[in-house]
């Protein structure tokens, strides 16, 4: 079945439709990752956005249940040159256009990515629509043009969860570390792959809304709290800079992602858009405190801005592709926080440490 994809600036994309049939609409951005297209697509970092991919196949290994970072996909659409049918791997239980089937994910593939991706990074990420109900042209360019943007749109709420959870499971379905300390991750999109960590490295871990105010947190006596990545505008998830600020310095904090960015706020800095953002398995970060570089796995639009922060807290980590802030730490206050994911999923396994000097950092060492 023939499907379009047009983008607000009046690009026009034509394809053959995978997945789910229907429309959608959502910020067009693309990751280039070559692998974990699972790990991505349920994602709730992606909320509200259409994923290009711009390996030239995608789902040649199939879905495996387990790999999923959420309940269900996150993304708001799939865009690829081509899916593959017919998966390959022993781990398979699914194929890639089944699972979008599935999850009533709304795709196009046959795209040119190669171009459409030189758009992106021209023109800057932007709103499009991909649909398969034979709508005009014109219409579906003037439904992106009228769609709003992501700034000033708080996501992180709508996809936290609503009632706290105990999270059990560490990586890879091994049994975990016993439990030597207590943490709770406030959720504004918390990836699987984030609580597997932390169980798999001795701690217990209680997931929080992300409207928990700080006194109710700290009310579980947690020997620690971790602000977990997330979706939108970091701006616009409204008290999270407040909930962060009175929990610094009353318990150890670690941040990531959108984590990252609240505390960013917190401590009095300023964040904004990126032309495209960071997406991909493969983004080189420099640890100035460590003096190494790490690749790294990514997936944020908004960055802090580095001037902002000056004086108030000091900036461990750039990223070598463009110089944006990557990490800060306020060692008076025990809290550290990055802009990257540290649990991969999908991606290489050069930060996992971080989640170890954390547990340090409460211990006090």
């Amino acid at each position: 079945m023939k499907a379009t994809l047009a983008l607000a600036n009046g690009e026009l994309f034509e394809g053959t439709s995978v997945g789910a049939r229907g429309e959608t609409v959502g910020e067009v951005v693309f990751n280039t990752a070559h692998t974990g297209y699972q790990e991505i697509l349920t994602d709730p970092s992606y909320a509200g956005q259409i994923v290009t991919f711009t390996v030239s196949e995608v789902g040649n290994y199939g879905i495996h249940f387990g790999d999923e970072q959420a309940e269900t996909a996150q993304v708001a659409g799939f865009i690829a040159r081509r899916a593959c049918k017919e998966p390959s791997n022993w781990r398979s239980q699914l194929s890639l256009p089944d699972f979008l089937s599935k999850n009533n994910v709304v795709g196009i593939e046959g795209v040119d990515t190669r171009k459409l991706v030189r758009i992106l990074r021209t023109s800057g990420a932007q709103m499009g629509v991909i649909d398969s109900t034979g709508a005009s042209a014109e219409a579906l360019v003037e439904k992106a043009r009228k769609a709003p943007g992501m700034e000033g749109q708080d996501l992180a709420t709508k996809v936290s969860t609503r009632e706290p959870y105990r999270w059990e499971l560490g990586l890879e379905g091994r049994d975990p570390q016993p439990r030597k300390h207590e943490v709770v991750v406030v959720d504004y999109g918390v990836k699987r792959g984030i609580l597997r960590q932390l169980v798999d490295i001795g701690c217990g871990v209680t997931v929080v809304p992300s409207k928990t105010a700080a006194a109710e947190i700290l009310a579980r006596k947690p020997d620690g709290v971790v602000l977990s990545n997330g979706p939108g505008d970091p701006a616009a998830v409204g008290g999270a800079d407040l909930q962060a600020r009175e929990l610094l310095g009353k318990v150890p904090v670690m941040g990531i992602c959108l984590g990252n960015q609240i505390l960013a706020l917190a401590m009095g800095g300023r964040t904004y858009k990126l032309k495209f953002g960071h997406r991909g398995a493969n983004h080189p970060v420099r640890d100035v405190i460590g003096d190494k570089i790490d690749l790294t796995s990514q997936n944020h639009g908004f960055a802090v801005d580095a001037k902002s922060l000056e004086g108030k807290v000091q900036v461990t980590h750039f990223n070598l592709y463009d110089g944006t802030v990557e990490g800060i730490a306020a060692p008076d206050l025990r809290m550290f926080a990055v802009q990257y994911h540290p649990e991969d999923s999908p991606g290489p396994h050069d930060s996992r440490y971080l989640f170890r000097r954390f547990v340090r950092m409460i211990e006090g060492s």
